[in-house]
Order: C-alpha cells, then structure tokens, then sequence
C-alpha cells in the first residue's frame, strides 16, 4: 500500500521522502493557521456567529486542502481568502446593505460558475494567456508581497503618515523575537536542515513561552456550532438582486490571486513542465472551486489557493502529501481550534520573510534588456505587493505586455486571448476610478 502510495504522488520522480512531505505540511500549517482565527472575527462583523464560521474554515480549509494534494497531488493548501472576506463583509454586508445568507448565495453561485469554467477549459486558457515570462515576476511580486505581511505582523515595519511605512521598534518584546527567529531560520538554512521553518517557528514560539510574550485565553467551542450558517445560503435571493457584480468580483479576485499562486509555487517547487505549461491544471481549478461551493455550503466566503503554501514548499514540499497533511491539521483543528490560537504572529513572520526571500531566486531569468519583458516585469514585480493585491498586480503585468506587443506592432492572434484580458482589465481598472 506504502508502495503504491508513493507511486501515485511520485516521490522517487521527485526525490521527496514521506518525512519531508509531512514536514513541509506542518510547515504550511503553522504558517497560515491565523486563518483559523482572522477569518471569523472579519465575517463575525457581518452578523454571522463567530463559533460557527471558525468551524467553516476549518471544514473548507481540510477539504479544499485535502482535496487539491490527492486529486492534483500538488503541495497547495487552501483556505478563505482574506482580501475576499473583507470584500464580503465591508462592502456586500455592511456597505450595500445585502445580509449575510444573500452573499453566501453570491459566493456559492461564483463557485458554481468556476466549475462551469473549469469543465469548458476556459480557465485553462486564461492560465496559457499568461506570457511565461511574466512567470517570474508573478513569483517575485509574491515573494515581496508575503515578505511584507511578514515583516509587518512582526512590527520590523509599522504605518508612518509621513512615509507610509517606517522601521519599528526593534527593541519592542514580540520584534525582537520576530529578529530573533530570522537570524534562527537563516541560520538553519545556511545549515542546509530542511526542516529549518518549522524548528525555526516553534524556536521562536518556545522562546515567546519562556519571556511570557505568548498570550492565549481559551474560549468554548462547539462543533455544533456550525449549524448557525451551514446552508443558510440564500442562492434566489443573490439571482433576484442582480449581483452581478458581486459575482463577478468573487470570480475575478479568486481567479487572478489562484492563477499568480499557481504559477509562483509550481515555478517554486520546480513542477512546471519545460513548455511553461502546468501538469493537471484541471484538477486543481476543479479542487479550487469545489471547496468554494462546500465553503458557502459551509458558511463561510470564497476559498482560495495560499501563499503560504510557498513555505511548505521551501521546506521541501513537492506532493499532494503537503497539502494533505496541511488539511488533515485543519480538519483536526475542529476539535482544538482554541489552542491553535497559542501560535503568536511573530513566531510565524520571520519564516514569511524568508519565503518571499527564497520566491524572488528566479528573477535572474527575467530579460531585463528587453523592454517589452523588462518593464511588464517591472509593474508585476512591484504592484503585487503595494497594491496588496495578486490579482491587481497580474492585471498591471498583463495590460502593459499587451499595450508593449500591440503598439511595437509584434501583436499576433495566437496572442488574442491576451489582448481580451487585458481590454477587460483595463475596462475594470475605468470602472474602479468611478466607483
């Protein structure tokens, strides 16, 4: 069985070991298990119980997880989206007045809509519209884009009015811990010790316990809980509202941020095929999207592909087995999700850090004395993370390498799937500014 198993995620293909899968999984799951807790308290605002949507995330985030490493057998955890369920609870609840059941039924519909995408293959197509050159610079974006959210959560940059960001406090207890496991995590990788992620988050937690910097309350918590927002969706009543563009922002954001995730941690993880083409695709947007449908199902907002997944990864992730394992810790996080709360932000930043550090390796490959490549990667490279948003920082790339091709009069109707992405992205951006 052992045999077969390791046959079917390929471990001698891709030189891994049951040791290091697992590893790399706990690894991912350390990393993003705030979204145990983040996601509830921003959908609890919409007047969804707080109890019910922690048992959501834990159920979509293992099914989506589980999922995608045994039907794509590719090393990426899913969970809520956090740009999506602010989105969802800000502007469609609290801004537009449109209660919470009504909302779930827009984000069950733009699962069911990628599904149907999915199966006609135009996600697929949309996917190969990405010029492989922009491969890396999607990587790159993300890279310094988890960079910052790790030095940030570590309180290294805080907000300036004057600059917008600054340096912090390095002398402040949870920062110096932050440097603290930095300087432990790169060590260990100089080391070449390929658990050095986790060794280094749990160091840094350890240490937290020892200066009585880790703080956590146990709350009561239910699986029956769920029963407060499982299929309380409202599906006629998102169509009777016309929430087209409610839809539609769940599909575009999800789609864009899963596409620029896909590409950075397969790029990562060394699994993209020699023609820039990703193996199985159509499992993993079919995984995508069905833990979107059980997420609103559940009661909870769209779910989406992680960046952290890259930490997995970067500790040696290459299989199904990650996510899995990854998934397996969700679904065992139901039953002690208060304890998962004892995992501080500045234990898990400084491996965040050196993530984006480790995701920007292939901007080397980038022709950055071509001007046509060179300044599309620029836009990617930089818009990813100061716009916080994947998606936008794709459409930047992606509309100037069209403009460039289209107006150096190199534009050819192989590319025309491109020059559609970007009239509709520009189309988008025209709308934003007068929204």
């Amino acid at each position: 069985m052992r045999t077969r198993l390791e046959h079917y995620f390929g471990f001698s293909a891709l030189n891994t070991t049951w040791r290091t899968e697992i590893l790399a999984g706990i690894t991912t799951f350390i990393t993003m298990a705030y979204v145990i807790f983040v996601n509830p308290s921003i959908l609890s605002l919409s007047g969804m119980p707080i109890a019910a949507v922690t048992a959501a995330t834990c159920l979509c985030a293992a099914f989506g997880s589980i999922l995608m490493g045994a039907l794509a057998n590719y090393p990426l955890a899913l969970a809520p989206g956090m740009g999506l369920n602010a989105y969802f609870t800000y502007t469609v609840v609290l801004k537009m007045g449109i209660p919470w059941p009504t909302a779930l039924g827009a984000v069950f519909l733009s699962g069911f809509i990628f599904l149907c995408l999915t199966w006609s293959g135009i996600r697929q197509r949309l996917l190969g519209a990405i010029p492989h050159q922009l491969h890396a610079a999607v990587a790159g974006g993300i890279g310094l884009f988890i960079a910052f959210i790790g030095f940030r959560n570590s309180g290294i940059i805080v907000p300036s009015a004057a600059t917008t960001v600054t340096l912090g406090n390095l002398r402040a207890p949870a920062t110096a811990l932050a440097l603290f496991g930095l300087i432990l995590i790169a060590t260990l990788q100089v080391l070449k010790v390929r658990a050095s992620m986790l060794i280094g988050v749990l160091g840094t937690m350890l240490l937290g316990v020892l200066c009585h910097q880790v703080h956590w309350a146990p709350t009561p918590f239910s699986l029956t809980a769920i029963r407060a927002t499982a299929f309380h969706l409202d599906i006629p009543g998102a169509l009777h509202i016309g929430a087209f563009e409610i839809i539609f922002v769940f599909l575009f954001v999800d789609l864009f941020d899963n596409i620029g995730t896909l590409v950075a941690v397969t790029q990562r993880a060394g699994l993209m095929a020699p023609d820039h083409t990703i193996p199985r695709l159509n499992r993993i947007f079919f995984a995508d999207a069905s833990a979107t449908v059980v997420g609103a199902l559940a009661g909870t907002s769209t779910v989406t592909s992680y960046v952290e997944s890259s930490a997995g990864v970067a500790a040696g992730g290459r299989t199904g087995v990650t996510a899995i394992t990854t998934g397996i810790l969700f679904f065992l996080s139901l039953f002690v999700a208060p304890l998962i709360g004892a995992i501080p932000t500045f234990a898990t930043a400084p491996a965040l850090i050196l993530v984006g550090a480790l995701m920007l390796t292939g901007l080397g490959t980038i022709e950055w004395d071509e001007p046509t490549i060179a300044i599309p990667a620029f836009l990617t490279l930089v818009t990813i993370p100061l716009t916080w948003s994947i998606a936008d920082g794709l459409s930047f790339g992606l509309t100037s390498y069209a403009a460039l091709e289209i107006f150096s009069g190199k534009a050819t109707r192989a590319h025309w799937m491109l020059y559609l992405l970007a009239a509709l992205f520009l189309a988008r951006f025209i709308y934003l500014a007068h929204g």
